[in-house]
Protein backbone atom coordinates (compact mmCIF):
# COMPACT_ATOMS: atom_id res chain seq x y z
CA UNK A 1 0.00 0.00 0.00
CA UNK A 2 3.22 2.32 0.73
CA UNK A 3 4.19 1.85 -2.90
CA UNK A 4 0.32 2.65 -4.22
CA UNK A 5 0.35 5.68 -2.18
CA UNK A 6 3.56 7.03 -3.26
CA UNK A 7 2.33 6.54 -6.91
CA UNK A 8 -0.99 8.09 -6.01
CA UNK A 9 0.50 11.20 -4.24
CA UNK A 10 1.79 13.48 -7.78
CA UNK A 11 -2.17 12.90 -8.97
CA UNK A 12 -3.32 14.09 -5.15
CA UNK A 13 -1.34 17.21 -5.60
CA UNK A 14 -2.39 18.09 -9.26
CA UNK A 15 -5.93 17.34 -8.06
CA UNK A 16 -5.56 19.93 -5.12
CA UNK A 17 -4.06 22.69 -7.44
CA UNK A 18 -7.53 22.22 -9.45
CA UNK A 19 -9.84 21.70 -6.21
CA UNK A 20 -13.00 23.68 -6.83
CA UNK A 21 -12.40 24.35 -10.35
CA UNK A 22 -15.60 21.43 -10.47
CA UNK A 23 -17.52 21.12 -7.56
CA UNK A 24 -20.73 20.20 -8.72
CA UNK A 25 -21.59 16.80 -6.67
CA UNK A 26 -22.52 13.15 -8.61
CA UNK A 27 -23.01 10.08 -6.65
CA UNK A 28 -20.95 11.51 -3.72
CA UNK A 29 -17.91 13.00 -5.83
CA UNK A 30 -17.55 16.20 -8.15
CA UNK A 31 -17.97 16.34 -11.66
CA UNK A 32 -14.39 17.26 -12.07
CA UNK A 33 -13.15 14.06 -9.89
CA UNK A 34 -14.77 11.74 -12.44
CA UNK A 35 -13.82 13.33 -15.62
CA UNK A 36 -10.00 13.32 -14.16
CA UNK A 37 -10.72 9.79 -13.41
CA UNK A 38 -11.65 8.84 -16.50
CA UNK A 39 -8.51 10.22 -18.03
CA UNK A 40 -6.34 8.78 -15.67
CA UNK A 41 -8.01 5.21 -16.43
CA UNK A 42 -7.99 5.89 -20.02
CA UNK A 43 -4.45 6.45 -19.87
CA UNK A 44 -3.63 3.72 -18.12
CA UNK A 45 -5.28 1.69 -20.69
CA UNK A 46 -3.63 3.27 -23.38
CA UNK A 47 -0.16 2.77 -21.80
CA UNK A 48 -1.26 -0.91 -21.51
CA UNK A 49 0.00 -1.73 -24.91
CA UNK A 50 3.33 0.10 -24.02
CA UNK A 51 3.86 -1.90 -20.42
CA UNK A 52 3.31 -4.81 -22.84
CA UNK A 53 6.09 -4.03 -25.21
CA UNK A 54 8.73 -2.47 -23.20
CA UNK A 55 8.54 -4.21 -20.11
CA UNK A 56 7.36 -7.99 -21.02
CA UNK A 57 9.99 -7.69 -23.83
CA UNK A 58 12.58 -6.86 -21.15
CA UNK A 59 12.06 -10.09 -19.68
CA UNK A 60 11.85 -11.90 -22.90
CA UNK A 61 15.32 -10.56 -23.73
CA UNK A 62 16.88 -11.56 -20.26
CA UNK A 63 15.13 -14.65 -20.32
CA UNK A 64 17.12 -15.45 -23.67
CA UNK A 65 20.33 -14.90 -22.31
CA UNK A 66 20.07 -17.91 -20.62
CA UNK A 67 21.10 -21.72 -21.80
CA UNK A 68 17.43 -23.71 -20.82
CA UNK A 69 14.23 -22.31 -21.83
CA UNK A 70 11.91 -23.21 -19.08
CA UNK A 71 12.45 -19.07 -18.21
CA UNK A 72 11.31 -18.12 -22.02
CA UNK A 73 8.17 -19.92 -21.00
CA UNK A 74 7.50 -18.75 -18.11
CA UNK A 75 7.41 -15.31 -19.29
CA UNK A 76 5.83 -16.30 -22.35
CA UNK A 77 2.47 -17.78 -20.20
CA UNK A 78 2.68 -15.06 -18.12
CA UNK A 79 2.02 -12.14 -20.74
CA UNK A 80 -1.72 -11.97 -20.70
CA UNK A 81 -1.76 -11.72 -17.12
CA UNK A 82 0.74 -9.25 -16.88
CA UNK A 83 -1.17 -7.08 -19.83
CA UNK A 84 -3.99 -7.02 -16.78
CA UNK A 85 -1.89 -5.14 -14.64
CA UNK A 86 -2.11 -1.68 -16.17
CA UNK A 87 -6.08 -2.26 -16.10
CA UNK A 88 -5.78 -2.55 -12.39
CA UNK A 89 -3.80 -0.06 -11.91
CA UNK A 90 -6.09 2.43 -13.44
CA UNK A 91 -9.06 1.15 -11.86
CA UNK A 92 -7.13 1.66 -8.28
CA UNK A 93 -6.15 5.13 -9.18
CA UNK A 94 -9.45 6.07 -10.78
CA UNK A 95 -10.99 4.66 -7.87
CA UNK A 96 -8.90 7.09 -5.34
CA UNK A 97 -9.12 10.02 -7.68
CA UNK A 98 -13.09 10.10 -7.44
CA UNK A 99 -12.51 9.94 -3.24
CA UNK A 100 -15.94 7.90 -2.56
CA UNK A 101 -16.94 7.54 0.70
CA UNK A 102 -19.43 4.86 2.53
CA UNK A 103 -20.93 2.36 0.19
CA UNK A 104 -19.39 3.24 -3.26
CA UNK A 105 -16.21 2.96 -1.38
CA UNK A 106 -16.54 -0.70 -0.27
CA UNK A 107 -17.96 -1.47 -3.56
CA UNK A 108 -14.94 0.23 -5.00
CA UNK A 109 -12.55 -1.84 -3.13
CA UNK A 110 -13.71 -4.69 -2.99
CA UNK A 111 -14.18 -4.80 -7.05
CA UNK A 112 -9.84 -3.32 -6.49
CA UNK A 113 -9.81 -6.26 -4.70
CA UNK A 114 -11.13 -8.67 -6.62
CA UNK A 115 -9.31 -7.36 -9.79
CA UNK A 116 -6.23 -7.84 -8.08
CA UNK A 117 -6.89 -11.74 -7.19
CA UNK A 118 -8.29 -12.47 -10.66
CA UNK A 119 -5.08 -11.10 -12.01
CA UNK A 120 -3.00 -13.25 -9.37
CA UNK A 121 -4.77 -16.50 -9.61
CA UNK A 122 -4.99 -16.22 -13.75
CA UNK A 123 -0.85 -15.92 -13.36
CA UNK A 124 -0.81 -19.20 -11.50
CA UNK A 125 -3.07 -20.99 -13.51
CA UNK A 126 -0.95 -19.55 -16.47
CA UNK A 127 2.05 -21.18 -14.78
CA UNK A 128 0.69 -24.87 -14.78
CA UNK A 129 1.52 -26.26 -18.40
CA UNK A 130 5.68 -24.91 -18.40
CA UNK A 131 5.78 -25.76 -14.99
CA UNK A 132 4.16 -29.19 -15.42
CA UNK A 133 6.33 -29.64 -18.88
CA UNK A 134 9.32 -29.34 -17.27
CA UNK A 135 9.04 -32.31 -15.58
CA UNK A 136 10.18 -34.73 -18.96
CA UNK A 137 10.44 -37.78 -17.56
CA UNK A 138 7.25 -37.40 -15.77
CA UNK A 139 5.68 -37.17 -19.75
CA UNK A 140 7.40 -40.48 -19.84
CA UNK A 141 6.11 -42.24 -17.11
CA UNK A 142 2.75 -40.90 -17.97
CA UNK A 143 1.04 -40.65 -21.17
CA UNK A 144 0.67 -37.44 -23.01
CA UNK A 145 -3.04 -37.52 -22.36
CA UNK A 146 -2.87 -38.42 -18.98
CA UNK A 147 -0.51 -35.21 -18.32
CA UNK A 148 -2.75 -32.80 -20.47
CA UNK A 149 -5.96 -34.43 -18.12
CA UNK A 150 -3.62 -33.49 -14.78
CA UNK A 151 -3.05 -29.92 -16.19
CA UNK A 152 -6.67 -29.59 -16.77
CA UNK A 153 -7.56 -30.91 -13.54
CA UNK A 154 -5.39 -28.26 -11.49
CA UNK A 155 -5.99 -25.47 -13.70
CA UNK A 156 -9.81 -26.05 -12.62
CA UNK A 157 -8.54 -26.81 -8.98
CA UNK A 158 -7.05 -23.04 -9.11
CA UNK A 159 -9.67 -21.42 -10.45
CA UNK A 160 -12.33 -22.77 -8.01
CA UNK A 161 -9.83 -21.71 -5.23
CA UNK A 162 -9.88 -18.29 -6.86
CA UNK A 163 -13.68 -17.87 -7.27
CA UNK A 164 -13.99 -18.50 -3.71
CA UNK A 165 -11.48 -15.77 -2.32
CA UNK A 166 -13.18 -13.34 -4.45
CA UNK A 167 -16.39 -14.43 -3.21
CA UNK A 168 -14.96 -14.08 0.47
CA UNK A 169 -14.34 -10.50 -0.82
CA UNK A 170 -18.07 -9.32 -1.43
CA UNK A 171 -18.85 -11.36 2.05
CA UNK A 172 -20.23 -14.61 1.10
CA UNK A 173 -19.27 -17.91 3.13
CA UNK A 174 -18.18 -20.80 1.06
CA UNK A 175 -18.99 -23.20 3.76
CA UNK A 176 -22.71 -22.96 3.68
CA UNK A 177 -23.04 -22.50 -0.23
CA UNK A 178 -21.27 -25.71 -0.56
CA UNK A 179 -23.44 -27.34 1.81
CA UNK A 180 -26.32 -26.09 0.51
CA UNK A 181 -25.30 -27.16 -2.94
CA UNK A 182 -25.07 -30.59 -1.26
CA UNK A 183 -28.79 -31.95 -2.31
CA UNK A 184 -28.56 -29.82 -5.66
CA UNK A 185 -25.20 -31.96 -6.19
CA UNK A 186 -26.62 -35.49 -5.53
CA UNK A 187 -29.53 -34.53 -7.73
CA UNK A 188 -27.11 -33.39 -10.65
CA UNK A 189 -24.73 -37.00 -10.37
CA UNK A 190 -28.20 -39.12 -10.48
CA UNK A 191 -29.24 -36.99 -13.49
CA UNK A 192 -25.42 -37.04 -15.11
CA UNK A 193 -24.37 -40.76 -14.38
CA UNK A 194 -23.75 -40.65 -18.17
CA UNK A 195 -21.01 -38.10 -17.55
CA UNK A 196 -19.22 -39.96 -15.02
CA UNK A 197 -19.30 -43.12 -16.90
CA UNK A 198 -17.65 -41.86 -19.91
CA UNK A 199 -15.53 -40.07 -17.70
CA UNK A 200 -13.90 -42.73 -15.55
CA UNK A 201 -14.08 -44.54 -18.98
CA UNK A 202 -11.97 -41.96 -20.47
CA UNK A 203 -9.39 -42.04 -17.60
CA UNK A 204 -9.28 -46.34 -18.01
CA UNK A 205 -8.33 -45.79 -22.02
CA UNK A 206 -5.49 -43.20 -20.98
CA UNK A 207 -3.88 -46.13 -18.00
CA UNK A 208 -4.48 -48.27 -20.26
CA UNK A 209 -2.71 -46.67 -22.60
CA UNK A 210 -4.93 -47.87 -25.66
CA UNK A 211 -4.06 -44.81 -27.53
CA UNK A 212 -2.86 -41.54 -28.06
CA UNK A 213 -3.37 -38.27 -30.21
CA UNK A 214 -2.38 -38.63 -33.76
CA UNK A 215 -2.91 -42.81 -33.54
CA UNK A 216 -5.02 -44.17 -36.40
CA UNK A 217 -7.48 -46.96 -34.97
CA UNK A 218 -10.37 -49.20 -35.58
CA UNK A 219 -13.57 -49.95 -33.59
CA UNK A 220 -15.73 -52.42 -35.57
CA UNK A 221 -19.41 -50.51 -35.71
CA UNK A 222 -18.47 -47.44 -34.08
CA UNK A 223 -15.67 -45.52 -36.35
CA UNK A 224 -11.85 -46.08 -37.75
CA UNK A 225 -9.94 -43.19 -38.00
CA UNK A 226 -7.22 -40.98 -36.04
CA UNK A 227 -7.85 -39.70 -32.79
CA UNK A 228 -7.38 -35.95 -32.21
CA UNK A 229 -8.28 -35.73 -28.88
CA UNK A 230 -9.26 -37.20 -25.89
CA UNK A 231 -11.83 -35.83 -23.43
CA UNK A 232 -13.70 -36.03 -19.99
CA UNK A 233 -16.71 -37.27 -22.20
CA UNK A 234 -16.13 -38.22 -25.56
CA UNK A 235 -12.89 -39.02 -27.66
CA UNK A 236 -12.54 -36.62 -31.38
CA UNK A 237 -11.74 -39.26 -33.91
CA UNK A 238 -11.39 -37.96 -38.01
CA UNK A 239 -12.16 -40.55 -39.96
CA UNK A 240 -11.15 -40.58 -43.67
CA UNK A 241 -13.16 -39.26 -45.78
CA UNK A 242 -12.22 -36.09 -43.20
CA UNK A 243 -15.50 -35.93 -41.13
CA UNK A 244 -15.07 -35.34 -36.89
CA UNK A 245 -16.86 -37.83 -34.90
CA UNK A 246 -17.21 -37.73 -31.32
CA UNK A 247 -17.45 -41.04 -29.84
CA UNK A 248 -18.23 -41.58 -26.07
CA UNK A 249 -15.03 -43.06 -23.77
CA UNK A 250 -17.39 -46.14 -22.70
CA UNK A 251 -17.91 -47.25 -26.22
CA UNK A 252 -14.05 -46.96 -26.59
CA UNK A 253 -12.80 -48.68 -23.13
CA UNK A 254 -16.15 -51.61 -23.85
CA UNK A 255 -15.05 -52.97 -27.39
CA UNK A 256 -12.17 -54.14 -28.60
CA UNK A 257 -10.18 -51.41 -30.45
CA UNK A 258 -7.50 -51.83 -32.84
CA UNK A 259 -4.30 -49.78 -33.02
CA UNK A 260 -2.97 -49.95 -36.63
CA UNK A 261 -0.22 -47.35 -35.89
CA UNK A 262 1.59 -49.33 -33.00
CA UNK A 263 1.70 -52.81 -36.10
CA UNK A 264 5.49 -53.56 -36.13
CA UNK A 265 4.76 -54.46 -39.69
CA UNK A 266 2.07 -54.58 -42.38
CA UNK A 267 1.05 -57.73 -43.83
CA UNK A 268 0.50 -58.33 -47.70
CA UNK A 269 -1.95 -61.92 -48.02
CA UNK A 270 -2.62 -63.13 -52.13
CA UNK A 271 -4.16 -66.01 -53.44
CA UNK A 272 -2.29 -66.15 -57.08
CA UNK A 273 -4.73 -68.33 -59.50
CA UNK A 274 -2.68 -69.63 -62.82
CA UNK A 275 -3.99 -71.46 -65.44
CA UNK A 276 -4.40 -75.44 -64.83
CA UNK A 277 -2.27 -76.05 -68.06
CA UNK A 278 0.50 -74.99 -66.38
CA UNK A 279 3.76 -77.84 -66.38
CA UNK A 280 5.41 -78.24 -62.62
CA UNK A 281 8.25 -76.63 -64.27
CA UNK A 282 6.48 -73.49 -64.66
CA UNK A 283 4.57 -73.38 -61.04
CA UNK A 284 8.16 -74.17 -59.51
CA UNK A 285 9.41 -71.08 -61.74
CA UNK A 286 6.70 -68.62 -60.49
CA UNK A 287 6.88 -69.57 -56.90
CA UNK A 288 10.54 -69.87 -57.24
CA UNK A 289 10.68 -65.90 -58.35
CA UNK A 290 8.12 -64.48 -56.38
CA UNK A 291 9.83 -65.94 -53.25
CA UNK A 292 13.20 -64.26 -54.18
CA UNK A 293 11.95 -61.06 -55.34
CA UNK A 294 10.81 -61.00 -51.53
CA UNK A 295 13.46 -62.41 -49.73
CA UNK A 296 16.02 -60.05 -51.90
CA UNK A 297 13.78 -56.47 -51.41
CA UNK A 298 14.88 -54.44 -48.77
CA UNK A 299 10.74 -53.11 -48.21
CA UNK A 300 9.93 -56.46 -47.25
CA UNK A 301 10.87 -57.87 -43.50
CA UNK A 302 13.39 -61.11 -42.89
CA UNK A 303 11.73 -64.08 -42.27
CA UNK A 304 13.43 -64.20 -38.94
CA UNK A 305 11.42 -61.29 -38.32
CA UNK A 306 7.96 -62.20 -39.11
CA UNK A 307 6.25 -65.53 -41.14
CA UNK A 308 6.93 -65.14 -44.55
CA UNK A 309 5.60 -68.04 -47.22
CA UNK A 310 5.05 -68.39 -50.68
CA UNK A 311 3.47 -71.75 -51.66
CA UNK A 312 1.25 -73.40 -53.67
CA UNK A 313 -1.56 -73.74 -52.23
CA UNK A 314 -4.20 -75.47 -53.41
CA UNK A 315 -6.28 -76.97 -56.75
CA UNK A 316 -9.21 -74.13 -57.00
CA UNK A 317 -12.38 -75.04 -59.17
CA UNK A 318 -10.64 -72.76 -62.15
CA UNK A 319 -7.01 -72.44 -61.26
CA UNK A 320 -3.85 -73.39 -59.09
CA UNK A 321 -3.72 -70.83 -56.60
CA UNK A 322 0.16 -70.11 -55.28
CA UNK A 323 0.00 -68.28 -51.56
CA UNK A 324 1.77 -65.00 -51.13
CA UNK A 325 2.16 -64.29 -47.28
CA UNK A 326 4.67 -61.42 -46.56
CA UNK A 327 5.26 -58.28 -43.97
CA UNK A 328 6.39 -55.15 -45.28
CA UNK A 329 8.41 -53.02 -43.01
CA UNK A 330 7.20 -49.55 -43.01
CA UNK A 331 3.14 -49.53 -41.43
CA UNK A 332 2.58 -46.19 -43.70
CA UNK A 333 -0.79 -47.20 -45.58
CA UNK A 334 0.98 -44.80 -48.49
CA UNK A 335 4.43 -46.41 -48.35
CA UNK A 336 2.66 -49.96 -48.22
CA UNK A 337 0.35 -49.34 -51.06
CA UNK A 338 3.45 -48.36 -53.04
CA UNK A 339 5.72 -51.65 -52.11
CA UNK A 340 2.62 -53.84 -52.96
CA UNK A 341 2.59 -51.91 -56.34
CA UNK A 342 5.46 -52.94 -57.10
CA UNK A 343 5.07 -56.44 -56.19
CA UNK A 344 2.07 -56.89 -58.26
CA UNK A 345 4.12 -55.51 -61.16
CA UNK A 346 6.75 -58.20 -60.06
CA UNK A 347 4.28 -61.14 -60.21
CA UNK A 348 2.60 -60.47 -63.62
CA UNK A 349 6.17 -60.14 -65.07
CA UNK A 350 7.30 -63.48 -63.33
CA UNK A 351 3.97 -65.56 -64.27
CA UNK A 352 4.10 -64.22 -68.24
CA UNK A 353 8.29 -64.82 -68.29
CA UNK A 354 7.38 -68.63 -67.31
CA UNK A 355 5.09 -68.71 -70.00
CA UNK A 356 1.62 -69.22 -68.49
CA UNK A 357 -0.87 -67.08 -67.43
CA UNK A 358 -3.02 -66.03 -64.98
CA UNK A 359 -7.09 -68.06 -64.68
CA UNK A 360 -9.92 -66.67 -64.13
CA UNK A 361 -13.36 -68.15 -63.19
CA UNK A 362 -14.21 -70.66 -65.85
CA UNK A 363 -16.94 -73.35 -66.81
CA UNK A 364 -16.57 -76.58 -69.32
CA UNK A 365 -19.41 -77.78 -70.44
CA UNK A 366 -20.29 -81.13 -72.12
CA UNK A 367 -22.56 -81.54 -74.59
CA UNK A 368 -23.66 -85.70 -75.98
CA UNK A 369 -25.64 -84.61 -79.00
CA UNK A 370 -26.65 -81.47 -81.25
CA UNK A 371 -30.25 -80.84 -82.88
CA UNK A 372 -30.52 -82.65 -85.65
CA UNK A 373 -27.89 -85.45 -85.19
CA UNK A 374 -30.53 -87.64 -84.39
CA UNK A 375 -32.13 -90.04 -86.89
CA UNK A 376 -34.90 -89.43 -89.05
CA UNK A 377 -38.20 -91.15 -87.40
CA UNK A 378 -40.54 -93.04 -89.88
CA UNK A 379 -43.69 -92.59 -89.48
CA UNK A 380 -46.05 -94.65 -91.44
CA UNK A 381 -49.11 -93.80 -93.72
CA UNK A 382 -52.39 -94.12 -92.30
CA UNK A 383 -55.08 -96.97 -93.45
CA UNK A 384 -56.79 -96.11 -97.04
CA UNK A 385 -55.40 -92.87 -97.57
CA UNK A 386 -52.38 -92.99 -100.61
CA UNK A 387 -52.01 -89.05 -99.88
CA UNK A 388 -50.07 -89.59 -97.10
CA UNK A 389 -47.25 -92.24 -98.52
CA UNK A 390 -44.43 -91.44 -99.48
CA UNK A 391 -43.71 -90.58 -103.13
CA UNK A 392 -41.85 -94.22 -104.16
CA UNK A 393 -45.08 -95.51 -102.21
CA UNK A 394 -46.89 -94.35 -105.05
CA UNK A 395 -45.29 -94.95 -107.77
CA UNK A 396 -45.53 -98.74 -106.95
CA UNK A 397 -48.98 -98.14 -106.82
CA UNK A 398 -49.03 -97.09 -110.57
CA UNK A 399 -47.24 -99.36 -111.07
CA UNK A 400 -49.21 -102.27 -109.93
CA UNK A 401 -53.14 -100.48 -111.42
CA UNK A 402 -51.09 -100.51 -115.12
CA UNK A 403 -50.52 -104.44 -114.62
CA UNK A 404 -47.08 -103.92 -114.90
CA UNK A 405 -46.59 -103.96 -118.93
CA UNK A 406 -44.20 -103.57 -120.57
CA UNK A 407 -43.82 -100.95 -124.23
CA UNK A 408 -46.64 -101.92 -127.03
CA UNK A 409 -49.06 -103.84 -124.81
CA UNK A 410 -52.34 -103.29 -124.71
CA UNK A 411 -55.02 -102.64 -121.32
CA UNK A 412 -57.83 -104.03 -122.92
CA UNK A 413 -59.30 -107.67 -123.33
CA UNK A 414 -58.61 -108.62 -126.42
CA UNK A 415 -60.51 -111.49 -128.55
CA UNK A 416 -56.93 -112.47 -129.64
CA UNK A 417 -57.81 -112.10 -133.27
Amino acid sequence: MEFLNELWAPFADFWRLTEGVLDDTAFGTSFGRIILAILVFSLLLVLRGLFARFVIGWLKRIAKRTTNTFDDRLVQSLSHPMRFVPVVLGFFLATAILGLEGTFETIALRITRSLIALTLFWGVIALVDPVTDSFGKLREVLSSTMLDWIQKAVKILIAIIGAAAILQFWGIEIGPLVAGLGLFGLAAALAAQDLFKNLLSGVLVIAEKRFEPGEWIKVDGVVEGTVQSIGFRSTMVMQFDKAIVQVPNTKLADTAVINFTRMSHRRIYWKIGVLYDTTAAQLREVRDGIEDYILTNDDFASPDEVATFVRVDSFNDSSIDIMVYCFTKTTNWGEWLAVKEALAYRIKEIVEGAGTGFAFPSRSLYVEALPGDAPETFTPPKDGGSEHAPASDKVASARTAAGDRGPGESSGDGDGG
